[in-house]
């Protein structure tokens, strides 16, 4: 008889509805509890979702339900500590929401609970299991249209926030190459947040990876953003979103258009966590992956810092960002704080301090 895993989801916004849908596609596993200190916000989701096992402390939670899996779907700040107490209580795994943390310090800290407690930490980058991006990984892999030199994104809303998910595209189309240097800029010259952590209004970063490819990331430059980029390959382009791959080839004779078709993203990634846990696959979303990305994003902020190519790996464990504003490098010259994600707080709320 197949084992049956008890899951705790820990935040009960947005982006938990797509954790327990995922979870709802895997017959192995089981929504029992949830935790939100908006009561509003966990009651909600528990109708829809049908979990009777309702809790405004997710501690509360996670000493009383016996839990194999967490899923962590707060805001970047408590990433790393609600991951780190999770972990403390050693379940199987936890699934924290992307990014992994708002640091590199915090990126470590983490993986040492997860180590320390023998859980199997993963980041939930789920267009990793997008029918799509999975499509060009394997066109990549299996040579059919040479070697990556060079690919471009362009995304938005700061580099943590969507440009995450763009950084881990790079890697995870490439075959998850190691970086190698970095240079980068940015500018802050409003009081812009994300989920109540300060952002940049605009930044760029070119990268070089190990396997030769450079990687070039706009945010807030250069159109509109979408999750995907353009791969420049030596024999023709590959150009990827989350419903296709554009492939144009010298044997192709024109744009060939190649269609993803498969299992939804967050049913995939719940389907591999179960499998990671049982020993039959290693999971593609695992802390390091998610780990790399922020390192980019930190490297980004390093080079604006220091004004210098950074080479990998970083040695800064605090975010160059939070160094720079604090120092009164990036004065602030239109004042008055706003948060681009504010339309998900509840109630009379108009800043932070929201977990859901």
């Amino acid at each position: 008889m197949a084992n049956t895993y008890r899951v705790g989801i820990a935040g009960c916004g947005s982006i938990a509805r797509l954790h327990a849908q995922g979870y709802q596609g895997v017959d192995q596993v089981e929504i029992v509890a949830i935790a939100d200190p908006v009561r509003e916000s966990v009651d909600r989701f528990g109708e829809e979702f049908g979990v009777e096992r309702r809790y405004e402390d997710y501690r509360q939670m996670f000493d009383e339900e016996a839990l194999d899996i967490i899923s962590i779907c707060t805001w970047h700040k408590l990433h790393a500590p609600m991951t780190i107490a999770a972990c403390a209580r050693r379940p199987k795994a936890v699934l924290c929401e992307k990014p992994m943390a708002t640091n590199l310090g915090e990126c470590d800290q983490m993986l040492v609970a997860a180590q320390r407690n023998q859980v199997k930490l993963a980041v939930a980058h789920q267009r990793r299991f997008n029918p799509a991006w999975v499509k060009a990984r394997d066109l990549v892999a299996e040579g059919a249209i040479g070697q990556v030199r060079q690919v471009t994104a362009i995304g938005g809303q700061g580099l943590l926030n969507d440009c995450s998910h763009l950084l881990d595209m790079m890697r995870f189309v490439m075959g998850d190459p190691q970086l190698v240097w970095i240079m980068g800029n940015v500018e802050r010259k409003t009081d812009r947040y994300e989920r109540d952590v300060r952002i940049e209004d605009r930044s760029v970063g070119v990268m070089q990876f190990d396997n030769g490819a450079v990687g070039q990331l706009l945010q807030e430059l250069g159109g509109a953003n979408y999750q995907g980029g353009i791969f420049y390959v030596t024999d023709g382009t590959l150009e990827l979103n989350e419903q296709q791959v554009r492939l144009l080839s010298g044997s192709s004779g024109g744009w060939q258009e190649l269609p993803g078709a498969g299992e939804d993203p967050s049913v995939g990634q719940a389907r591999e966590l179960v499998a990671w846990i049982e020993g039959e696959a290693e999971h593609r979303g695992q802390a390091q992956n998610a780990r790399a990305a922020v390192e980019i994003i930190m490297g980004i902020y390093e080079s604006a810092r220091r004004h210098e190519v950074v080479s990998a790996p970083l040695r800064t464990m605090a975010s160059p960002l939070e160094v720079m504003i604090e120092d009164g490098d990036l004065p602030v010259e239109r004042p008055g704080r706003y948060d681009v994600r504010a339309m998900l707080l509840k109630g009379e709320a108009m800043e932070g301090k929201h977990n859901g």
